[in-house]
């Protein structure tokens, strides 16, 4: 939403809460890039296709960024200024959901290649523009 908001596809972003206990008072959550959770998912089921044991596993970076940083990279990647607006919490949203993906590096090798914010963003970014014809 943020990209979409950045290339006018829609007004404004809302920025759900402002008053977390946080370092700047936005919800901070753990991004992944969708190439490194596929990667995971082709390790686990090469596993279970191998005979190896099922299991309960979290991915992740164990890195959080908030919600002002994740739209600090938007307008650093695309050079857009995000239009965002204040608004109330959500209910039932926790301040701080990070991962901890350990047991899964452990058992499969496993570590994030992709997932620093600026390539999360720009590899969204670049596909928005090829989707949308931007």
């Amino acid at each position: 939403m943020a990209l979409e908001a950045a290339c006018g596809l829609r007004p404004q972003l809302s920025l759900y809460g402002s008053d977390y206990p946080t370092p700047d008072g936005t919800c901070v959550r753990d991004y992944v890039h969708v190439t490194d959770l596929a990667d995971g998912h082709v390790r686990a089921v090469e596993s279970l296709l191998a005979g190896g044991a099922p299991g309960a596993f979290n991915l992740g970076t164990g890195r959080g960024y908030s919600n002002r940083e994740v739209l600090a990279a938007v307008e650093r990647v695309t050079g857009r200024r995000v239009p965002s607006v204040p608004a109330s919490r959500r209910p039932g949203d926790p301040p701080v959901l990070v991962a901890d993906a350990s047991r899964f590096r452990a058992r499969f090798g496993w570590a994030p290649r992709l997932s620093d914010l600026d390539t999360i963003v720009a590899t969204a970014w670049e596909w928005l523009r090829r989707w949308r014809g931007l």
